[in-house]
């Protein structure tokens, strides 16, 4: 069963999310405050009870989601993490993105919605691909090998973890090279629906994208205002 680390310091809403997801057969770790949720994830990397995936609370006590979200990727760039939270202001949901979460759900939430999400992550973090369709899997950009079945990209001996949703966007811009792919395509391929909250998280991964791709001048992802993306590769 996969394993979740679920940070939520409502008592009574952790106990009822935690019964949902335990009934939909998912291993879960409840912690009430920042602090505990870092040292467990810290205690469960290299171990069998390394956690699947991380679902944060933002307003915790001692230390606040946006930092746990942060030190859990500085330590694990893989692991997806989905922010839940009361916080339902914009800045606050692009923030979380910008801590390098995949997604940000707000309070009151459907738990049909957490759960078909948690299942969606899963699926695409643990899938294993015979060896010769992870070859398969390997194209070049510019002078990095992109590997998005194991979310890597790799250039002169240094390689990088994507995030699940970075590596979706980024092969799907690939499968369409020096093409204006459009956002309400873009959105609805890879988020299922294209309203104003889930274009500003596009937003956020396109420029997270650009970060990853700074060393070789000759890519580039241009942002056409208002219409869409284009991804220039030599």
């Amino acid at each position: 069963m996969s394993h979740i680390l679920y940070v939520e310091d409502d008592l009574a809403l952790g106990f009822v999310t935690k019964d949902n997801l335990e009934m939909a057969r998912y291993t879960v770790t409840h912690c009430t405050t920042g602090s505990d949720a870092w040292a467990a994830f810290s205690r469960s990397l290299g171990s069998a009870a390394r956690f699947d995936l991380c679902i944060l609370d933002v307003m915790l006590p001692q230390t606040d989601g946006f930092t746990v979200a942060r030190q859990i990727r500085a330590a694990d760039e893989h692991v997806p993490i989905l922010f839940l939270s009361a916080l339902a202001d914009k800045q606050d949901r692009l923030t979380g993105l910008r801590t390098g979460a995949d997604d940000y759900l707000t309070k009151p939430f459907s738990i049909e919605e957490l759960l078909l999400k948690i299942s969606v992550f899963l699926k695409r973090s643990q899938r294993v691909e015979p060896a010769c369709s992870r070859t398969a899997g390997i194209r070049a950009i510019g002078s990095y090998l992109f590997d998005a079945n194991n979310l890597t990209l790799h250039r002169q001996g240094h390689t990088q973890t994507l995030t699940d949703r970075e590596a979706a966007v980024l092969a799907y811009l690939l499968d369409r090279p020096n093409a204006l792919v459009r956002r309400d395509e873009l959105l609805r391929a890879i988020w299922g629906d294209d309203d104003y909250f889930m274009g500003r998280s596009l937003d956020v991964f396109i420029s997270r994208l650009r970060k990853r791709l700074h060393d070789d001048a000759s890519l580039r992802i241009e942002n056409h205002h208002g219409v869409g993306f284009r991804l220039i590769t030599p």
